[in-house]
């Protein structure tokens, strides 16, 4: 373990707001200030592959990086992108049986899943408090629009 991938990996794991690869630079920098994006890029992917921190890739936002890796889930902000970790269990033996039946169903050796909830953070949902709902809004226009 190189010094610069060591201070990537403290960096990442004391950070849980689940940084981008920019916000990670920053704080490497001011640490290692003769660090380049390129070597924090090659360092996050290879932390990621060893299993030492998670890659988190939403379809809305920058990938992200979570020092956390026991299983969890998250929920992402569609208009912040901002990412949280999920406060549920994830040993439910629901999901174990979920997976287990779709195994059988498709044939797959299944060993695990990624689930990720989506919606308004709390203080998007207040900046937004007393507007008008653009999704109910368009989902009205669709519904009529099926009509004719």
């Amino acid at each position: 373990m190189t010094i610069q991938r060591r201070v990537i990996l403290e960096e990442v794991k004391k950070d849980h707001s689940h940084p981008t690869a920019d916000a990670i630079y920053e704080r490497v920098r001011k640490r290692l200030p003769r660090i380049s994006m390129g070597t924090v890029y090659r360092n996050l992917d290879v932390l990621a592959s060893c299993g030492l921190i998670h890659k988190i890739e939403p379809g809305l936002s920058q990938m992200r990086f979570d020092g956390d890796t026991h299983d969890h889930y998250h929920l992402t902000c569609t208009r912040c992108g901002k990412i949280e970790d999920a406060p549920i269990d994830v040993s439910d033996d629901t999901l174990e049986t979920l997976e287990n039946a779709l195994g059988h169903l498709t044939k797959y050796g299944i060993f695990g899943h990624k689930l990720e909830f989506l919606g308004l953070c709390r203080e998007c949902r207040e900046r937004e408090a007393g507007l008008p709902d653009v999704f109910c809004a368009e989902t009205d226009a669709n519904r009529e629009r099926e009509k004719e």
